[in-house]
């Protein structure tokens, strides 16, 4: 014992080096000479000193099965078990070899378990080693160094007998300076299925093959025709490139006989990638998407793949049912966003794939239900609920698994999915000594089942909904090898569901307490259904003012159901705030309809036209709305005769439109009046536009007055216009008279001018004309008399007649 636990780094203890004297002393005596030879004592003390190291004892040395081919033997097959060996300890092993050994026959599942979860434990029983000359032997194994085994055996060397699954053990013996005799210091179980003829009665085996993604498309187009997607990132591009996680899951699966299980969302975000398409960048960016020929030919591959296979599709968006039941049926409209879903699946997947796919089918996270769950899965049309053995569990006395088909009443059948092989693939299956014991497992648990009894069954598998790339190429190696085998045979799921069920299956559905804590804990809250709730108000009210609501109501709606996805389980906060984006974004398309801020209008007089303007920048037009203008004091200001008046708004896209309300004014003062949309069916639409209105009568008294004065403008307008023409007379006639004084003398300039002529009493002023001013020389008796006296410049006298 003492040198067990230096291997293992302690330091031995008192009681243990007493014991070690002790057992030596004990081998020594002459009185069990008889009962225990000398050569056996050594590995007595060992064995009871590893058995007090621990329960379950992995050993110094770690084994590693890393391939078993094939992993399913017929008769006259060699069995090959390669790996590794690491010495894991602070000793030397030296004189080492690695054998084969199998185990006893394993006749129930649960020893398959066992084996499974005790796979590295030394001190459980590992069986006789085959001849030692399949082993492979090592001189040394080095503290920290990995050495490499292979290891080929005739199937007729393992001694299999009847068919069943059998324990197979790879082993390294050996010793240590502190333990100097042979003995087992690492083991890895792993399990050999052995049924080489056809079995009488073959299980039906459905297995699902899910396309399921997480969320990638968000609410926002394009403002174009096509309305251009956004995504939320590119990741789905890189599960669709060649060995990504999806590309790999339609490769492998188009050679597999399975039930496809499709996300319609997966299919249409793939598709709108077919064209062109955003990538949502930092803040309000995005920039263009470059993988449309991915797109192309992984979608081509799905319609190839799928061909003659059954598909079951999925509610648009995978929505999380058990979060909905437990959470959700509280929240006024949230089960119609489930039938929303399904509604549009037909729709989706036919057109893309060119296969109609059954959509009664509902699958809550895990298979996990209880009588809300089926409730809810059931309300959007789905009448068959695939569950799984470990919540709907068998509460009877059965010794076999039975059918997955189980009545439940209503017209609802229960899939119940078996646990123990939908499970197997969980985990990093990266590694090849865990992929190597999954496919083992699936095997060993598959042909234990077919031979628990003669009776016709069917099976079905559900393994967790996005297997990663190596989980799906372990499904597929473990599958491959069970529709090769002698026992089981490829079914559709449609057809397991409608076989017979077995009259001894439980039927009942588990109650609510037994739902699991830990999927709860996941769950959407109901404040991430009553976040959905209030968009799908919003774009409720939105939707029936657009001319072409379709733009608005395909994009958002199925926005909302990506936002009560399946894949939200465990990203809670990452789920709000998608939630949130959406809103959002709605909330900034209802802003691009609403009503321009006025400032303080001013009221002259009895009645008046007030202009209120509805501002439209969305690119499709808006109608079916209704501009209401409300007086706050209509014994001040009436609009329209009345405290309000209501107007239709109709206005184009990109446009703003201006509505006139007349107004009339019974006081003096100031008024606040609100302008406030409405739709048709009189919900308010976007925010009020509050004003005040300031009114000033006029009464007939200032109506003369303003009168009066502007008739006083008008006359001294008058009096000036017609004095400046005087005085433009006047200028001319004096520089007429200048002229004509300066032709009488040529010669002397300087002479003095003639006297006017006198001035009658009681006379207009008149002027002598001058001989030789006329044109026709000096006056003659018989000259013709002018009618009037030339005009004058001068002031016109009293009742003088002036001629213009």
């Amino acid at each position: 014992m003492a040198e067990a636990a230096d291997f293992q780094g302690m330091s031995p203890s008192p009681a243990r080096r007493w014991l070690r004297r002790t057992g030596t002393l004990f081998a020594g005596v002459p009185l069990l000479a008889g009962l225990l030879q000398m050569p056996a004592v050594a590995p007595a003390a060992a064995s009871t000193g590893s058995a007090a190291r621990s329960a379950t004892d992995a050993g110094p040395v770690s084994v590693s099965v890393n391939s078993l081919t094939p992993s399913l033997p017929g008769e006259g097959d060699t069995v090959t078990v390669s790996g590794t060996v690491t010495n894991t300890g602070k000793q030397a092993v030296t004189d080492a070899h690695v054998g084969l050994r199998v185990g006893p026959l394993l006749n129930t599942r649960s020893g398959i378990d066992s084996v499974t979860r005790d796979g590295d434990d030394i001190q459980g029983a590992i069986g006789p080693e085959i001849d030692d000359k399949y082993a492979q032997k090592y001189t040394e194994l080095t503290p920290g160094v990995s050495q490499r085994f292979s290891l080929s055996v005739p199937v007729d060397e393992l001694n299999l007998g009847k068919n069943g699954v059998y324990q197979v053990a790879v082993a390294l013996s050996g010793q240590t300076a502190a333990q100097p005799w042979e003995q087992t210091l690492g083991v890895r179980r792993t399990l050999l299925p052995w049924q080489p003829d056809e079995a009488d009665t073959k299980t039906s085996t459905t297995f699902l093959w899910p396309l399921v993604s997480t969320v990638h498309t968000t609410a926002e187009t394009g403002s174009n025709e096509q309305q251009t997607p956004v995504l939320r990132d590119d990741d789905l591009a890189k599960e669709i490139s060649p060995g990504g996680r999806l590309d790999r899951m339609v490769t492998l699966g188009k050679n597999l006989d399975v039930t496809w299980v499709i996300d319609p969302d997966l299919l249409a975000s793939v598709d709108a990638m077919t064209e062109s398409y955003e990538v949502q960048g930092e803040g309000d960016t995005t920039t263009p998407g470059g993988h449309q020929e991915t797109a192309k030919r992984w979608l081509a591959d799905v319609q190839s793949a799928v061909k003659g296979k059954e598909v079951v599709a999925l509610p648009f968006g995978d929505p999380d049912l058990a979060s909905l039941a437990h959470n959700g049926t509280s929240v006024t409209g949230s089960l119609s966003h489930l039938k929303e879903a399904t509604d549009v699946v037909v729709n989706t997947v036919e057109p893309i794939l060119h296969v109609k796919p059954a959509t009664d089918f509902a699958w809550p996270v895990n298979g996990a239900v209880d009588p809300s769950v089926i409730k809810v899965a059931t309300s959007a049309g789905a009448d068959k609920v695939i569950a799984r053995s470990d919540s709907f569990r068998e509460t009877g006395d059965l010794s076999y698994t039975p059918s997955a088909a189980r009545p439940i009443g209503g017209g609802t059948t229960a899939v119940v999915a078996d646990s123990r092989l939908s499970t197997v693939f969980q985990g990093d299956m990266t590694k090849a000594s865990t992929s190597t014991l999954a496919v083992q497992r699936f095997l060993a648990q598959s042909l234990t089942l077919s031979l628990q009894t003669s009776r016709q069954r069917g099976v079905v598998v559900a393994p967790q909904r996005t297997p990663t790339a190596s989980q799906a190429q372990t499904m597929a190696e473990a599958l491959k090898a069970v529709q090769d085998g002698n026992w089981s045979e490829p079914e559709d799921l449609t057809a397991v569901a409608k076989a017979e069920p077995d009259p001894a299956a439980t039927t009942e559905v588990p109650a609510a307490s037994s739902y699991p804590s830990s999927l709860r804990r996941q769950e959407l809250p109901r404040s991430a259904f009553e976040q959905i709730a209030r968009t799908q108000d919003k774009l409720d009210k939105f939707k029936v003012i657009l001319s072409d609501p379709s733009r608005v109501v395909t994009p958002f709606g199925r926005a909302l159901n990506r936002g009560m996805s399946v894949s939200w389980r465990g990203r809670i906060s990452e789920a709000a705030t998608y939630r949130s984006g959406v809103e959002a974004y709605l909330d900034g398309l209802l802003d691009q309809v609403k009503l321009i801020e006025k400032s303080e209008t001013k009221l002259s007089g009895r009645s008046a036209t007030i202009p209120v303007t509805v501002q439209n920048n969305l690119v499709q037009g808006v109608e079916n709305l209704t501009l209401r203008l409300t007086s706050t004091n209509p014994t001040r200001l009436e609009i329209g005769g009345d405290a309000y008046q209501e107007q239709p708004v109709a206005v184009s896209g990109g446009h703003s439109q201006s509505v006139k309300f007349t107004t009339s004014a019974n006081a003096n003062g100031r008024a606040t009046v609100i302008a406030q949309l409405y739709t048709q069916d009189g919900q308010k639409y976007g925010e009020p536009v509050t004003f005040d209105v300031k009114v000033t009568e006029i009464t007939a008294t200032v109506m003369l007055v303003i009168g009066g004065g502007v008739l006083l403008l008008v006359l001294a307008g008058f009096r000036m216009y017609t004095q400046r023409k005087r005085a433009a007379v006047r200028e001319v006639r004096e520089q007429n008279r200048a002229e004509d004084e300066g032709n009488d003398d040529p010669q002397n300039p300087d002479a003095p001018a003639e006297r006017p002529a006198e001035k009658p009493e009681n006379g207009p002023e008149t002027k002598k004309p001058e001989a030789g001013s006329g044109t026709d020389g000096p006056k003659q008796p018989s000259d013709p008399v002018p009618d009037t006296e030339p005009e004058t410049a001068d002031p016109s006298g009293t009742g003088e007649r002036v001629d213009r």
